[in-house]
């Protein structure tokens, strides 16, 4: 309080302080008044002094002097005005001193003021003091607002009087002044209008409005009504009308009134707005003025020569033309709301102003005022509204865009070339007195010069004048208004306008559409978003046309990169506002335009010159689709035409070869085309629209992506990884660059890349569109492609960097891009299909490595989607496209292994994709993949999924075309084996849950663990008949090793499965190929240049080693499986059917088969009793070992009876014998088959053994293998056939030692057996008809001849066998009843009889000493009474074989001793004795008298035979023994 009380205690001191000064300063001026009066004007004098004691009366009544003074104005005025009256110019000065004290301390009264009015009246009349004067008026209508009304009124007419005198300096001033003042009143109203109007005011009445008066409206204010008034009359005096408030105006020009008109109108809009009285002038006065004053302009033309009745008036006068222009210009701007109807017509007017026929400073007035309306967006806007939307209604905004385009054209369409000289340039020749030297097509050129920046079309030159800056205005022609003749219109400067107006409606239509704030007072209320949609698809409806067809005109003429860049900026965003619309025409015409302003002229490309034109409903009125001439060949002349630095921006930079279309004849548009540097221009505009308005251009991506795709086949830029585009090398491209555009290159590339990359910024209808252009124009390349033509792949590789950054969105691109480019895969053009199958897998690579969400292992649809074109490429033959594929599947399981999940059943569909057709290469590439997921990923895949991965390794292992990889594939499946070992339980769980989850209630076959054992030994089963040796070798040991080591892991009921699917079809099937394979040498190699042993030469020799693989591992499973294959019920069965299949290999003719049949028999009947404690018992024996062992034995009887069996044919190439090893197998089985029949052995079977087993010894060898097998003649050894023989004989005679009853009757059998044996070794056995040869003869076989066994070593052990069997079977009834031991002497004369002839001297000598023996022991058994009878014929046979012994016919040999000979004789001797001692001293008790008899013949003989002997032994004839 105390700081305000002291600031209004200030203020008043310094009023008190200014008072004080203004009396001391009005009375010292009212002294100089009365001392210059005081001679000639002494009233004046009087009044004078009577003022000084006015003044100071007043001061020193009232405490504030200056409300004093102005009461007492009048007053104090009265000497003043008297001083005027006398016109003498020294009290004038000294008196209007004294008002302009006053009036500047607002020390006057109304009143007052009025008397001042009149009196400075006067003074200007009488034209004294006009300067002082007019600075008096100033001063007292800018202080204060005292003077209203009719005295404002004189005070502006002295104004406009001095105004108009012949003094230029009181001309400048009151022109001031009087613009001062006029505005002045205006901001009276501002004021007033700051405060509330009463409550009393009258309405407005707008009838009385109509009648031109000098009295103002009731309904105004007193200010208000001033300015009405003002304004009035001006528009009177405008029109050469009487005014009707400033009163005493004699002279007025329309142009200054014009001005002061457009004055008012531009600052006090708001007052011509709020009060309709002055809305009412406008309608009602300034519009038909100014439409009556546009009436020359209108009529008048160039080319109509005008009649000479016609007066000035009815010519264009330049300065009223401007300012009617200009005032057009602002009640547009300003007033366009209150006068719709009025601008209609202005705005026609303007446009009729552009014609052709009108003078060049009109059109370009016209052109600026255009200009300065084009950059407020919302006059725009209102036009349309107002006009273009309305039914019956001029369409002014497109008239307005189609006049501007239509001058712009007009422009260029003159006939001759305008080539400016120093002579006819004008104010520019002065501006610009040094010419160049040279001038192509108007554009000066030559070293050191730049030319300047312009537009050429057709030879006609026009430079631009000035930049474009959006936004804002620089008119020229509008702002001369102190020009009295229309001045000439700079060249080049119409354009410039025009086209800056042209890109200001672009630019306004653009921020229109954005939703852009716009000034309060020129907002027009839309209510909705369908209002708003109508007015914008209008905005461009109405102006398309005009726009594009004018752009494209300035952009081909342009030769400026700056203007270039503008104009490409204004068709980029008038496209993206149509897409943004949806209007499809204009959209693709702007389009279209860009694209081919970046292509090479007269470039021939069907998609950019459609038949029909879409020019929508509505077309411009001038010309349209002009043609494209080659502005840039221009440029080209001008850089021909000198040696320097000109300008480059439209040089040829890049020379190529033009990209063939399929609209076009093989062959046509092989010539080079040419690249300037504004079609990269223009090419990174399209770049720009596609990148920052993609989401808008729906189907007119085709039209970008087709002129992109020439365009960089021009440049030479071919696909690289990832789809991004690179220049290629220099050898392999057509394009020549030159050094401008070398660092371009890699931004265009790069340009290129980050637009598709942008792609992942569009919606999916956006992004759709993007796809389906790429789509169709790849087909397009495809389609050309197939008449050998070099395809582009642009479409392709930005297919692929499309789909690269859309990941995150695969349901909107997966299908239709890899649909495309599977088909592109299919291409018989190799780079089509090369980069088809790399977008392919580089997708699918890139899509495993997304961070999906969900991720990819929680969403198996979204995986297998991303995994299935891996799979279908597989239906592609091509071997290029598998390459890739297969490539790409080995990465994705590198990578992604571990989360492929529920997407391997494609993957190894994928690698399992095998045909014949293929390659090595392919079968490698593809079998690493499988052998990665054998090594790495098992664990980590779906139990469900190990069955697809086992039929893959069994695919890769029936492969023909590499055979390493099928042994190694046999070894997958060994891994894999032995993984389902180690991991059983977890896989048996999982494969238990699946087919709960999956399962319908139907009864499964067999536990899906064990199908799974199945599938493996199915597939390897199916490899074990493969048609190469090694795959099924490998296949058959992996196959049993796998049985044999995991079988333990089969169900019961799966066992019966293996036996019935897999291992006896096997054998079956290794039969047949077997029996039907070749033996021809040539089938076995099959092209192959490899050594191959003799015994595998052959199809026949290989499959027989298969053969006996297969067997002896089927025998295997049945050894070692064999008590689980009891526990099943048809084991009978199977057991017979084995015994079946090894019973047709033993008879096979080949002895690798047969011998191999025979070793599986003895595997498999190699049982001990402990395997058969658990089997029901009956009589002793197990039920079923009566049916299994009785096979057995029939089985071995009938491969003994049949491969022993001489043959009945002698001829040697058709004789088949069995080997001795085989023979020896033969043998060897029977004692442990003996051991589960002998409860059940009878003579007959015996019978049957015996028969067998001589057949076997008696087989002789072929000459060939006689050298390794029958060993040297005095060798004591036994053959391994040989000695097993004499093992069975052992082993049936302890088992009838041991007591058997069955098989004690046996012994007669038994000792034939082994006397046969005895006399194969004096007289080897013949094998039916066959020629043989002695083993002592052997060195003299031929390899076509068979030889005989050595049977002397065989012969002297079965004797040994058979005294040692006499000896504990002698008194046995059926050795004594069936007359054994004269069996045994029968078969020893025959080695006795030989003697000397025997192969082994040994022979006989054993063959005595074993007769010894024997009769040493039988003798007495047969001089018993009770037995006699059954000995009767042994003493006939025993007489018979001591007199053949005795007697021999056999000679000695020559070579013998006399020390060998007496041995020999001590033999005989011994024979002797024991005749003596045996026999002779019994021959009473039993023995024959024949026998009697003979035996003392032979002893006669015996001394008879001594005494006439004349050998040199007959000396011992006399010897004891024969006495």
């Amino acid at each position: 309080m105390a700081t305000a009380a002291g600031v209004s205690g200030t203020a008043a001191d310094s009023r008190k302080q200014a008072g004080k000064k203004l009396v001391d300063n009005l009375q010292s001026d009212l002294r100089a008044l009365s001392n210059e009066a005081r001679r000639k004007y002494p009233p004046v004098k009087e009044a004078a002094e009577s003022g000084i004691l006015k003044v100071r009366t007043a001061a020193s009544k009232a405490e504030d002097i200056i409300p004093a003074l102005q009461a007492a104005s009048v007053e104090i005025l009265h000497p003043v005005i008297l001083g005027c009256d006398t016109k003498n110019p020294k009290i004038v000065q000294i008196c209007l001193g004294c008002i302009q004290r006053l009036i500047t301390h607002e020390a006057l009264s109304v009143p007052a003021g009025v008397s001042v009015v009149k009196m400075l009246w006067n003074l200007m009349e009488s034209g004294l003091e006009e300067l002082k004067l007019l600075q008096t008026v100033i001063i007292l209508l800018t202080t204060n607002s005292i003077v209203q009304g009719s005295s404002l009124a004189t005070s502006l007419v002295m104004c406009f009087r001095l105004y108009f005198t012949k003094d230029s300096t009181t001309i400048n001033t009151a022109s001031a002044i009087v613009r001062q003042l006029v505005t002045l009143v205006f901001e009276r109203v501002e004021v007033e209008d700051e405060t509330p109007p009463p409550e009393d005011m009258d309405a407005v009445r707008v009838e009385s409005l109509k009648t031109v008066s000098g009295k103002a409206p009731a309904s105004l204010r007193p200010c208000a009504k001033d300015a009405f008034l003002l304004f009035q009359d001006l528009c009177q005096l405008v029109n050469a009308d009487q005014p009707q408030w400033l009163i005493g105006m004699t002279e007025m020009t329309r142009t200054f009134g014009l001005e002061l008109m457009e004055s008012l109108l531009s600052r006090f809009p708001e007052v011509f707005i709020k009060h309709p009285e002055f809305s009412f002038l406008l309608k009602e006065r300034v519009c038909p003025l100014v439409i009556k004053l546009f009436s020359p302009n209108i009529k008048h033309s160039q080319r109509l020569v005008a009649p000479p009745q016609l007066g000035a008036l009815d010519k264009p006068y330049f300065p009223i033309s401007v300012r009617l222009l200009r005032v057009v210009c602002i009640l547009i701007q300003q007033y366009y709301s209150l006068l719709v109807t009025e601008c209609e017509i202005f705005l026609s007017l303007l446009v009729r102003f552009l014609d052709p026929d009108k003078p060049p400073w009109q059109r370009a007035l016209a052109v600026e005022v255009l200009h300065k309306l084009s950059v407020q967006p919302s006059l725009l806007k209102s036009f349309c509204q107002c006009y273009d939307m309305k039914a019956h209604s001029t369409k002014i905004f497109r008239d307005l865009v189609n006049a501007i385009g239509a001058f712009i054209q007009s422009l260029f369409m003159q006939t001759s070339l305008h080539v400016p000289t120093q002579q006819q340039s004008g104010s520019n020749a002065s501006q610009n007195p040094a010419q160049p030297s040279v001038l192509v097509a108007g554009m000066p050129v030559g070293p050191g010069v730049t030319p300047q920046a312009a537009f050429i079309y057709r030879g006609v030159w026009l430079p631009i004048s000035s930049n474009y800056t959006p936004g804002i205005t620089k008119p020229q022609i509008l702002e001369m208004l102190e020009k009295v003749d229309a001045p000439p219109v700079p060249e080049g400067y119409a354009v410039s306008v025009a086209y800056a107006c042209l890109l200001e409606v672009v630019r306004s239509l653009s921020i229109i559409m954005d939703g852009k704030p716009e000034p309060e007072a020129c907002k027009q209320v839309v209510d909705t978003d369908s209002e708003k949609t109508a007015l914008n698809r209008e905005l461009v409806s109405s102006s398309w046309c005009g726009v594009l067809a004018a752009l494209s005109l300035l952009l081909d003429a342009s030769t400026d990169e700056a203007a270039t860049e503008n104009i490409l900026k204004s068709v980029q965003t008038y496209a993206s506002l149509c897409g943004m619309l949806s209007l499809t025409t204009p959209r693709d015409a702007f389009i279209t335009s860009l694209c081919k302003a970046s292509l090479p002229p007269h470039y021939m490309l069907t998609v950019l010159n459609p038949q029909g034109g879409a020019t929508g409903n509505s077309s411009p009125p001038f010309k349209q689709g002009h043609v494209r001439t080659n502005s840039q060949n221009m440029a080209a002349a001008v850089n021909s035409a000198y040696q320097g630095d000109g300008d480059t921006k439209n040089q040829v930079v890049v020379v190529g070869t033009s990209l063939p279309t399929a609209s076009l004849p093989i062959g046509a548009q092989q010539g080079p085309v040419m690249l300037t540097a504004k079609n990269l221009q223009c090419m990174r505009a399209i770049l720009s629209i596609a990148h920052c308005h993609g989401g808008v251009l729906g189907t007119s991506w085709h039209l970008i992506l087709t002129t992109l795709q020439h365009l960089v086949w021009i440049l030479g830029l071919k696909p690289s990884t990832g789809g991004s585009l690179k220049a290629g090398r220099v050898a392999d491209s057509q394009a020549v660059l030159t050094t401008a555009i070398l660092t371009d290159i890699p931004v265009l590339s790069f340009m290129l890349s980050r637009l598709f990359e942008s792609s992942q910024y569009l919606d999916e209808v956006a992004l759709h569109h993007l796809i389906d252009a790429l789509c169709k124009l790849s087909a397009e390349s495809m389609e050309l492609a197939y008449t050998n033509r070099e395809p582009s792949l642009f479409a392709v590789a930005k297919l692929l960097e499309t789909g690269l950054v859309n990941l995150p969105r695969l349901h909107v691109l997966w299908k239709p891009v890899i649909n495309h480019m599977l088909e592109v895969c299919q291409h018989p053009h190799y780079k089509m299909r090369e980069w088809g199958a790399e977008a392919i897998t580089s997708l699918v690579k890139a899509a495993l490595q997304h961070k999906h969400e969900p991720p990819l292992s929680e969403d198996p649809k979204c995986q297998r989607t991303i995994l299935l074109p891996l799979q279908e490429l597989s239906s592609i033959l091509q071997a290029d496209i598998r390459q890739k594929q297969l490539e790409c599947v080995l990465q994705v399981i590198q990578h992604n292994g571990d989360g492929i999940g529920q997407g391997w059943p494609l993957i190894l569909g994928v690698i399992g994709a095998l045909n014949s057709e293929q390659g090595e290469n392919l079968i490698r590439t593809a079998f690493q993949s499988l052998q990665l997921v054998v090594a790495d990923f098992l664990a980590v895949m779906p139990c469900s999924c190990l069955r697809d991965c086992l039929e893959v390794a069994a695919k890769f292992g029936s492969q023909h075309q590499e055979l390493n990889i099928s042994l190694t594939a046999v070894g997958l499946l060994w891994n894999i084996s032995d993984f389902l070992y180690q991991n059983r339980e977890k896989i048996k769980t999982n494969l238990a849950n699946n087919m709960e989850n999956g399962s319908h209630g139907d009864k499964q076959p067999m536990p899906p663990f064990d199908a799974l054992w199945m599938c493996l030994f199915s597939k390897l089963g199916d490899l074990c008949v493969d048609a190469r040796p090694a795959v099924r070798k490998s296949a058959g040991q992996t196959l049993f090793s796998t049985i044999a080591a995991h079988g333990g892991l089969l169900e019961q009921t799966t066992w019966q499965a293996v036996l019935w699917q897999v291992l006896f079809p096997l054998l079956d099937r290794v039969k047949l190929e077997s029996g039907t394979a070749s033996t021809d040498r040539s089938d076995t190699s099959r092209g192959i240049n490899i050594l191959i042993h003799h015994s595998r030469d052959t199809a026949e020799k290989q499959w027989a080693e298969t053969r006996v693989l297969t067997l002896a591992g089927v025998a295997r499973v049945f050894s070692t499986k064999r008590q689980t294959l009891l526990n099943l019920g048809d084991f009978p069965r199977a057991w017979a059917l084995l015994l079946q299949f090894i019973e047709i290999s033993a008879m096979s003719h080949n002895a690798e088969i047969s011998l191999s049949a025979l070793k599986s028999l003895q595997e498999i009947i190699q049982v001990s009793k402990v395997t058969e404690e658990d089997q029901p018992v009956m009589n002793g024996e197990s039920l079923d070992d009566v049916v299994l062992w009785t096979n057995a034995w029939k089985v071995w009887y009938n491969i003994g009876i049949n491969s022993t069996t001489p043959p009945e044919t002698n001829c040697m190439p058709l004789v088949y014998l069995p080997s001795q090893p085989y023979l020896t197998t033969l043998v060897q089985i029977v004692p442990v088959l003996f051991e589960h029949i002998k409860p059940r052995f009878v003579a007959a079977d015996m019978s049957k053994l015996i028969t067998v087993l001589r057949n076997a010894v008696s087989v002789p060898v072929h000459g060939e293998a006689s050298p390794f097998i029958v060993p040297a003649c005095y060798d004591g050894a036994l053959t391994p056939l040989q000695e097993t023989v004499l093992s069975v004989a052992h082993i049936l005679h302890k088992e009838a030692m041991a007591g058997a009853d069955n098989l004690r009757s046996m012994y007669p059998d038994m000792f034939r057996q082994l006397l046969e044996y005895v006399e194969f070794g004096v007289e080897p056995p013949r094998y039916g008809n066959l020629p043989t040869r002695s083993v002592m003869t052997m060195k003299n076989a031929t390899p076509m001849s068979w030889v005989t066994m050595n049977y002397v070593p065989f012969g002297e052990r079965s004797l040994e066998m058979v005294v040692s069997l006499y000896e504990h079977a002698c008194r046995l009834p059926s050795v004594v009843h069936n007359h054994v031991l004269c069996s045994i002497i029968r078969s020893l004369r025959l080695p006795l009889g030989r003697k000397y002839d025997c192969l082994s001297q040994s022979t006989w000598k054993q063959a005595v000493n074993s007769l010894l023996v024997v009769l040493d022991i039988g003798l007495p058994i047969a001089r018993q009474p009770d037995v006699a009878e059954h000995f009767t014929t042994m003493w006939q046979e025993l007489a018979t074989a001591l007199e053949s012994f005795l007697f021999t016919t056999s000679v000695a040999p020559p070579t013998m001793t006399v020390e060998e000979y007496q041995r020999d004789e001590t033999i005989d001797c011994k024979m002797i004795q024991m005749i003596r001692d045996s026999i002779l001293p019994y021959t009473g008790q039993a023995a024959t008298p024949e026998f009697t008899a003979k035996v003392m013949d032979m002893l006669n003989r015996g001394s008879i035979h001594a005494a006439s002997c004349s050998s040199f032994i007959s000396e011992y004839s006399g010897q004891p023994c024969y006495r």
